[in-house]
């Protein structure tokens, strides 16, 4: 985890990945299909909630997908705006599968996929760069005129990459090797028209650390 201290900003942005999932997003690969979040998942939400209180939040934003409506209700209290552009990457025919099951059953794509991380769509799912191009244009949108200057977005692994990418300037090696855990708190903050990071994979305390690691967090991910 990497926090700064705060100073004047114009804009914040804060990033919380939702908490596991029925679907054991933790091990399995898991982007369009809508499985909500477990009972770790949802105290997952709830300590990130605890982490935020006293923070005032102009509007909150999600993606479509339950697991992270749900984590926004639970972190702060109210349904959030769902915006399609922060759905997760669509894994196509992998949806559910873990690294390992993947490499077995589908051994040439998987060769493909290590071969060409940026360009590569997945079987039957989506183009990374699509994805990527998807999440950057939701993004200018709500930036463009913001709804306040403090926002937050309870999303998933990929969309918070994304982000951090295109306000920070990361190049892909940095935005793949991003730690971005279950439940994790991220704040961006802009002053002067720069973007700078505030706080970085912050997990608020959990007494199982196997619960912070996650399948959408793979580092061959988006």
């Amino acid at each position: 985890m990497t926090s700064v201290e705060g100073s004047a900003c114009d804009l914040r942005l804060t990033l919380v990945r939702h908490g596991e999932t029925t679907g054991q997003s933790s091990v399995r690969y898991y982007g369009a299909t809508d499985v909500p979040l477990s009972a770790d998942g949802e105290a997952q939400m709830r300590r990130a909630g605890a982490a935020l209180a006293g923070q005032r939040f102009d509007a909150v934003y999600s993606s479509r997908l339950s697991r992270a409506r749900r984590g926004a209700e639970l972190v702060i209290g109210r349904s959030p705006t769902p915006i399609a552009a922060f759905d997760e990457v669509d894994f196509g025919r992998w949806e559910g599968w873990t690294r390992d099951e993947i490499a077995a059953r589908d051994s040439e794509q998987f060769h493909r996929w290590q071969a060409d991380p940026e360009g590569f769509a997945y079987p039957e799912g989506e183009c990374r760069r699509a994805f990527r191009r998807r999440v950057a244009v939701g993004l200018d949108a709500l930036l463009a005129r913001p709804a306040g200057p403090h926002l937050l977005l309870v999303v998933h692994r990929g969309v918070i990459a994304v982000a951090f990418a295109e306000l920070l300037g990361l190049g892909a090696t940095e935005r793949r090797a991003l730690d971005i855990a279950l439940g994790s708190i991220h704040v961006l903050a802009r002053a002067g028209g720069r973007w700078r990071a505030e706080r970085i994979n912050d997990v608020p305390e959990d007494a199982d650390p196997r619960r912070r690691a996650g399948g959408e967090s793979a580092r061959s991910q988006p």
